[in-house]
């Protein structure tokens, strides 16, 4: 471990930017546990500190004394350094709870096979960024390696933004935690709370256990298991069928016209169709339904063919005991759709610009997020006039009757984006505000909309599972530079699910059909399946798809759906609904070889397992994604599972 590199970046009132880092003092000092760093500019002096708490696990943190001008935006410590991956010479992987939780074996593969690189995070904002809470839903890392794995963990009960990650080196892998400081010009700094090396011997659930161990100790406010949340409606525990579809349009590019499932009510005979083949309750989830135009935020209503057609739709629905739901984009403010032309606005002539996030120098420059589909800029949801617009955009939909919102779809995990401001009343960098603010906003929206469940883009992260119960899971961008593991079940699942999500940049060509592989990683994880339509009733390979060469067959995904769910409801249901995951016992079978579009190749199980427990007992569940019969080796034991079907056994 080189433990006490460092890198600190300061702020000028003017937004400038000054770096320092561990190499840049004059003067190092050891004295105990602590090394301190002094001769730096502007006067400032530091204290790493590496406190061993017992013979696997040290306790790191740091003090900034700071008596410059400057404000401490964020301190990158520890750096960890560690061995090299499997597929750069070593033998490790690596662990990080992005999107549900990824194994990486490739450091170099998210800049090399994948359309999200890892980039410096800053204001603008952008969509894709690996850190807490946004895409990161948990705040540790893990490398794990066969001599031994280690374990990083910023145990902050303040949850604030921190990148968690890894950067590849020559030689290796270093691990680091960046932690945004809140802190104010002239303002000293130091960690609050601890950060945590730990070594240990397993798999990726080893390192996940001393995380959930942390976490149950420290709950987020509000959080409640399943079984004891009385904001879950009675729908929650079916784990219905989730069937997306626009109602204009077939992508998010496309001519803006209304489709073969609009006027709303066209759909219905589709709709009963998928419900009455699989025998399962549904929730048909909108895109493009926007009566202003489509992923144009904040303002979604009145719906597109106005409310007398779309509350027909979710009395239909609600009758025949189905579910309604809406995609929504969160906290963009839209100048101009480049999807519907009529749709524009000035936010200067509207004198809306001070409720827009601004950057370190003050100035509000246009919105990163989702540039194709419109131009504008991002909504400080801690200002006092951006809260005003959220609240009256969203205002209507909460007294909708709609049953799910996919409310903050674009704010990935649930979280704002960054603020500088020194006009809105938060401090002027970001910190553990940003996580506070969030919380009371969304606390605000569960009590103004009591019977609708809401969600975001990627699982909710750690704070704001208290929040947003129903999120659309994005674990298929791992398979672009790894392999998705389900992390987050096995962290949070007592607690919230979640459901597949429309599959949106799905690394793998269509002609592979890789739907049923997809599916089957969603139902072990104890999440609710997904399917996305076609204006004519097919079933579209994911949304966003622009190939529709092959699609998938939807006799044989119906069939596997109607399967899975009667084993749901079956012998699975107590498990996968409120269960606890657990360690799986090794599973031996055939595997099957994927590529992604950017050619990144791996070897998937033709079974995919996850282990449960509840009062008292413990099951392990298998799921075959495969058109063939699948014989396997578990637990000393020989058995086939058929074709596209389950099986659950006693540990």
């Amino acid at each position: 471990m080189n433990s006490h590199n460092f890198t600190i970046q300061l702020r000028s009132a003017n937004g400038e930017k000054l770096c320092l880092s561990a190499s840049d003092a004059s003067a190092i000092n050891q004295i105990d546990n602590d090394v301190i760093f002094t001769g730096f500019v502007e006067g400032i002096s530091v204290v790493a500190t590496a406190t061993p708490v017992s013979s696997t696990e040290t306790e790191w943190s740091l003090t900034i004394d700071n008596p410059s001008a400057y404000a401490i935006e964020w301190v990158d410590y520890p750096c960890i350094k560690c061995e090299k991956l499997k597929r750069n010479g070593g033998d490790a992987q690596i662990l990080s709870s992005y999107n549900e939780g990824v194994i990486i074996e490739d450091a170099f593969a998210r800049d090399t096979s994948s359309p999200f690189p890892q980039k410096q995070v800053e204001y603008p904002s952008e969509g894709a960024y690996y850190m807490f809470p946004h895409m990161l839903s948990a705040q540790f890392i893990a490398h794990l390696a066969p001599t031994g794995c280690l374990y990083l963990g910023a145990h902050d009960p303040a949850r604030g933004p921190k990148s968690i990650d890894y950067r590849a080196t020559e030689d290796g892998v270093e691990l680091f935690v960046k932690t945004f400081t809140g802190a104010s010009y002239g303002e000293n700094y130091s960690l609050t709370y601890p950060i945590i090396t730990k070594s240990f011997e397993g798999d990726w659930e080893d390192a996940a256990t001393i995380y959930r161990n942390w976490f149950e100790a420290n709950l987020p406010d509000g959080a409640v298991k399943i079984p004891m949340n009385p904001r879950l409606p009675e729908w929650y525990a079916d784990s219905p069928l989730i069937i997306a579809y626009p109602v204009r349009g077939i992508h998010d590019m496309d001519e803006m016209t209304p489709n073969a499932l609009f006027p709303y009510m066209q759909a219905m005979p589709v709709v009963e169709q998928i419900a009455r083949e699989t025998q399962t309750r549904v929730m048909v989830l909108l895109m493009h339904w926007e009566g202003t135009a489509p992923w144009a935020p904040p303002y979604v209503w009145p719906p597109y063919g106005g409310e007398a057609s779309f509350r027909e739709f979710l009395d239909a629905l609600h009758k025949q005991g189905h579910l309604l739901g809406v995609y929504c984009s969160g906290f963009g403010w839209t100048e101009q759709s480049n999807l519907i032309a009529e749709y524009a606005r000035s936010a200067e002539k509207e004198g809306l610009l001070d409720a827009m996030c601004a950057g370190p120098d003050g100035k509000v420059l246009l919105s990163k997020i989702c540039t194709f589909q419109r131009s504008g800029y991002d909504i400080c949801p801690a200002s006092k006039k951006g809260r005003e617009l959220l609240n009256e955009a969203y205002s209507p939909l909460f007294s909708s009757g709609v049953d799910y919102a996919q409310i903050l779809d674009q704010n990935h995990g649930g979280a704002q984006y960054f603020c500088y401001s020194r006009e809105h009343g938060h401090p002027a960098m970001p910190g553990s505000w940003m996580t506070k603010n969030m919380q009371s906003l969304l606390s605000e929206w569960n009590s103004l909309a009591p019977s609708m469940l809401m969600g975001c883009e990627s699982a909710a992260a750690e704070p704001f599972t208290p929040n947003l119960l129903f999120s659309d899971n994005r674990f298929e961008l791992n398979y672009y530079f790894g392999r998705p593991v389900p992390l987050y079940a096995f962290i949070y699942h007592e607690y919230l699910r979640n459901f597949m999500g429309n599959q949106v940049s799905c690394p793998f060509p269509v002609k592979d059909g890789t739907l049923c592989m997809r599916m089957a990683h969603s139902f072990v994880a104890g999440d609710a399946l997904t399917v996305t339509l076609m204006p004519n009733g097919e079933f579209m390979p994911n949304w966003g798809c622009r190939d529709f060469s092959v699609l998938p067959d939807k006799k044989t995904h119906l069939a596997f759906i109607k399967r899975l769910m009667e084993f749901y409801r079956g012998p699975a249901k107590q498990y996968l609904y409120a269960g606890r995951m657990i360690k799986a016992l090794p599973v031996e079978c055939p595997t099957i070889s994927v590529k992604t579009i950017f050619g990144y190749e791996q070897e998937l199980p033709a079974v995919f397992s996850t282990a449960w427990e509840n009062e008292g007992k413990r099951v392990q569940i298998f799921v075959n994604h495969t058109a063939n019969d699948v014989t396997c080796t578990w637990n000393g034991q020989h058995f086939t599972i058929p074709a596209l079907d389950a099986l659950i056994k006693e540990i």
